[in-house]
């Protein structure tokens, strides 16, 4: 899936959780960080830690991938 901005990676975020029946306070435990901060990620806040948005989607056992494009030559 193809992700473009924070609000698309907040619904894949939260879809995930639902999906696996945990709530908000129960994911923010197992991820060691503050309900808030789950909140705002889900809600797509564009000033959300990316660490611990990462660390968030690997609790969720998302993976994430990143292309670079062939004209950068990396």
């Amino acid at each position: 899936m193809k992700i473009t901005n924070s609000v698309e990676f907040g619904q894949i975020i939260r879809e995930t959780r639902v999906s696996q029946r945990l709530t908000q306070a129960n994911l923010a435990i197992a991820s060691n960080c503050g309900q808030r901060f789950i909140v705002d990620l889900e809600r797509g806040k564009e000033t959300c830690e990316l660490e611990k948005a990462i660390y968030v989607a690997k609790m969720l056992g998302l993976k994430i991938e990143i292309s670079v494009p062939a004209r950068f030559g990396i």
